[in-house]
Parts: structure tokens; C-alpha cells; sequence
């Protein structure tokens, strides 16, 4: 037997707003991370892993337009390197 439970989060605005910050970066960082690998995969025909993925996270880290990454979590942000590598994972194993 499995049990569920259910939580109400009320947080106030101050997490409001750390939360909508950090979702937004994860957002930013998935969509530049695929974007990354669809690109490399239709014009080189070449796989790009989550190490090259983490490797771009940090030059992008560096980057004067990007800095606002560097306020949020690293951990939210790797996480969503790594569920788009298990995606790339599924895709390709069929």
C-alpha cells in the first residue's frame, strides 16, 4: 500500500520571489542547454553530454548579461542539466 501526501506551501514574498527567480534560471539554462545539443546534433551529427552542458553553465556564469544566475541556487540548475540528459538518454535509446 502506497500513501499520498498533500501540502499547501503559502511562502511569503520574499520566497515568492527567490522561487520565481531560481524557476526562471533553471528555465533559461534548459532551454540554452538544448538548444546547445539540438544545435551540435544537426550539424555536426555529434552528442553533446552533461559534462559539456555543465561546462557551458559555468561559462555562462561568467557572462556580464548572465551574472543574475550566479544569485540563485547552483543545485536547481544542474538538476536541470541532468533531467535533460536523462531525456537525451530515453530519446536516443529509443
Amino acid at each position: 500500500m502506497e500513501k499520498a501526501y498533500s501540502f499547501r506551501f503559502y511562502p511569503t514574498p520574499e520566497q515568492e520571489s527567490l522561487l520565481r527567480r531560481t524557476l526562471g534560471c533553471v528555465r533559461l539554462v534548459y532551454n540554452k542547454a538544448l538548444h546547445l545539443r539540438t544545435q551540435a546534433w544537426y550539424e555536426r551529427q555529434e552528442r553533446v553530454g552533461y559534462t559539456e552542458t555543465s561546462s557551458m553553465l559555468t561559462e555562462c556564469k561568467k557572462q556580464e548579461e548572465l551574472e543574475f544566475l550566479n544569485e540563485v541556487s547552483c543545485v536547481p540548475l544542474q538538476q536541470g542539466l541532468r533531467h535533460l540528459q536523462t531525456a537525451f538518454t530515453n530519446f536516443f535509446a529509443g
